[in-house]
């Protein structure tokens, strides 16, 4: 079992910077790639970025290339997505979430572990 802890999240005028943590208990964090997703009221929970366990692969939706950076430190089992010049349109409940299998990374549904999400809102 993995459990994994958001926080970060807030409100932040567009053009603005927040950056997530995503803390995990439980047994071989290292082991597993992780994600983050987001969802806004009344859309579906969309990819946003992946890591691979050891951290030198990641992939981004298209929405958010160039903006957000994703990273990790396996030493202290969190994972991070730093967020740049935010716009309105990225505000959503944003969820971590743990994989070990990093080809289907984009996918919802191949996720293992979720956490329970952070709320961010960028205002215009």
């Amino acid at each position: 079992q993995v459990q994994l802890v958001e926080s970060g999240g807030g409100l932040v005028q567009a053009g603005g910077s927040l950056r997530l943590s995503c803390a995990a208990s439980g047994r071989a964090f290292s082991s597993y790639a992780m994600g983050w997703f987001r969802q806004a009221p009344g859309k579906e929970r969309e990819f946003v970025a992946a890591i691979h366990w050891r951290g030198g692969s990641t992939v981004y939706a298209d929405s958010v290339k160039g903006r957000f950076t994703i990273s990790r430190d396996n030493a202290k089992n969190t994972v991070y997505p730093q967020m740049n010049s935010l716009k309105p349109e990225d505000t959503a409940v944003y969820y971590c979430a743990a994989t070990l299998d990093y080809s289907e990374a984009t996918l919802r549904g191949g996720y293992d572990y979720w956490g329970q999400g952070t709320q961010v809102t960028v205002s215009s």
